[in-house]
């Protein structure tokens, strides 16, 4: 059907050749952003009118509205393997993750209309693809009184989605099926670039918008040089060509920054992190929430163009690298999981700020931080963007899971992992993990008592799998995530995120009165335990006065203790 006709047949308010199509954030003067409903046919209705925009519906969201993909392709060719091979760059850009925070929303509603209109060009090396709102139950559950702290719009979307989750906690654990869609549309796209739009709070100061870049020591390799050299160097000309004074993320929440800050760390649970995990150049723009909406809507849209600038000018070399790189982690024999900062490096950046005090306070009669406007300042401070690997894990040649472990082998099924069932029962030496210490959060986080402090005892046993057990080769370029996710020492491993928890309880015992005769057998045929039975006596006053903590060390030390406590039940093939 003929676009024109489509677009007066649904009533479309703006047609592109005739007329100028506007948006609420425009009619209302730069004060309002649009509900989800007004979003989606606003988005709809651009579909119907341009041959360069196409919209899908993906998959499922918690709030049971389906997650939209916008894609944007100056030649009309919406295939994504087409235009990969093309020699395209793909740069998607994520949305309404905290629907509070919408200046991504209405800046890409502006810049795509303005791309429809011909005021700015696509170039012809780039695709864009766009979740105009991701967390949709956020968005649906809209007031004007959600966060106070920020200068508009007038009424703002909630952070925690239909389930409450808050979504930038969840790109690795996959609680939402915000998170799962994401993960294929993600897959999908293999994107270059990535970003993910956001507003930040913490401390006043001058500057608009502020910048998160994965961490580059991080994302390793040439990616990381070309990233740190190159990539972020080139957004701060770009946007200070187009009169915004970039700066990195201000993560510092004190009095007045003046002794400069760390980068933002982004673990995998973030969107950022998790991208960096699959090779992806991925960033989080996040404007200043003090500032009125109007110029960080503009400043959203200005940084998008910075990225698409870049992308396109550079896109050879960032297909290379990208290439490069998942070809490195196919055949990559260690892979770090822990990461300090160097205090030691720095490079300097200019930050305008906003004189800090303290003065008393209204509310409680204590002082208070305020900052004093009439006192700008422009200063020379130090950023810390420099970590160092301090934990590293040598690949096994492939992983083993039995089948019972549902939960995770179906996330390792959505983000691509190649793996294969077993097709006989099957003995094989493995490489076996014992969980020998952890912490475990005492509140909940996400829905989550997350584990940290990992420890484990390595020992090599044969170990009976079954048919439809899983055989996971690390001959992929899914090895980065795979390390993450299944060495449980990692910050963001599904043991951190309580997926293996079921083996950290102990599930048989005994009746300590019909057990002690049974004891006593045993350790008349077995003297070595006695000994040690004699010297932990000898050594804890507390265990040589309890009779039930004795029998329980022979228990523990006997057959007929369970083998399932604290096994970790991912194992790994060595040889």
């Amino acid at each position: 059907m003929h676009k024109l006709f489509w677009a007066l047949l649904i009533g479309f308010p703006f047609i592109a050749t005739a007329q100028k199509i506007t948006t609420r954030f425009e009619t209302s003067g730069g004060t309002e952003s649009p509900a989800y409903p007004e979003i989606i046919d606003w988005w709809k209705k651009l579909d119907a009118s341009s041959p360069i925009v196409q919209m899908k519906a993906m998959g499922p969201a918690d709030a049971g509205f389906p997650l939209h993909l916008i894609l944007v392709s100056g030649d009309k060719d919406f295939n994504i393997a087409t235009n990969k091979r093309k020699g395209k760059s793909i740069i998607f850009i994520l949305n309404g993750i905290h629907p509070g925070e919408p200046d991504g929303i209405d800046a890409s509603m502006l810049m795509v209309r303005d791309i429809v209109e011909g005021t700015y060009k696509l170039p012809s090396n780039i695709v864009l693809a766009i979740i105009p709102v991701y967390n949709i139950g956020g968005c649906l559950n809209r007031s004007k009184d959600y966060r106070i702290d920020q200068n508009g719009p007038v009424e703002k979307g909630f952070r925690g989605d239909a389930q409450n989750l808050d979504l930038n906690r969840d790109f690795i654990k996959c609680d939402s099926k915000n998170a799962r869609t994401f993960t294929q549309i993600f897959h999908l796209l293999d994107p270059d670039v990535f970003v993910d739009n956001h507003v930040s709070d913490g401390a006043d100061y001058q500057h608009i918008m502020t910048l998160i870049a994965t961490q580059h020591n991080k994302l390793g390799g040439k990616m990381g040089e070309f990233l740190n050299k190159q990539f972020e160097p080139a957004l701060y000309t770009l946007m200070k060509e187009k009169g915004y004074d970039l700066v990195p993320y201000v993560n510092d929440f004190d009095k007045t920054p003046r002794e400069g800050w760390p980068e933002f760390w982004d673990s995998p649970r973030y969107s950022s992190g998790y991208a960096a995990l699959w090779s992806t150049f991925s960033f989080i723009p996040e404007t200043h929430m003090l500032k009125p909406y109007n110029q960080r809507v503009k400043s959203t849209y200005a940084l998008m163009q910075s990225f698409i600038e870049f992308t396109s000018k550079n896109c050879a070399t960032i297909l290379a690298l990208r290439k490069q790189t998942k070809n490195q982690y196919a055949d990559q024999q260690a892979f770090p999981i822990a990461w300090t900062l160097d205090k030691t490096k720095w490079k300097p950046i200019t930050f305008k700020g906003y004189e800090g005090d303290y003065k008393k306070s209204e509310v409680s009669g204590l002082p208070r931080l305020y900052y004093d406007r009439s006192k700008p300042f422009t200063q020379q401070i130090p950023f810390y963007n420099d970590y160092t690997d301090t934990a590293t894990i040598q690949k096994p040649l492939a992983y083993m899971i039995p089948q019972g472990w549902w939960k995770v082998i179906d996330l390792l099924k959505l983000n691509g992992v190649q793996m294969k069932p077993l097709l006989r029962d099957t003995a094989i030496e493995v490489e076996s993990y014992h969980i020998g210490t952890y912490q475990s959060s005492p509140r909940p986080y996400e829905g989550h008592h997350p584990n940290s402090h990992v420890q484990v005892i390595t020992s090599t046993q044969t170990i009976h799998f079954r048919k439809g057990d899983y055989y996971i080769p690390l001959n992929q370029s899914a090895n980065r995530f795979l390390i993450e996710t299944l060495e449980p020492q990692g910050e963001d491993s599904y043991f951190t995120w309580n997926f293996f928890d079921a083996v950290l309880g102990q599930k048989e015992g005994y009746s300590d009165y019909h057990f002690e005769d049974i004891a006593a057998d045993y350790l008349r045929n077995n003297p070595e335990v006695v000994k040690e039975l004699q010297q932990r006596k000898n050594s804890d006053t507390a265990f040589a006065k309890s009779a039930s903590a004795q029998l329980n060390f022979v228990f523990k030390h006997s057959p007929y203790f369970e083998p399932a406590f604290l096994q970790y039940p991912v194992y790994r093939i060595i040889k």
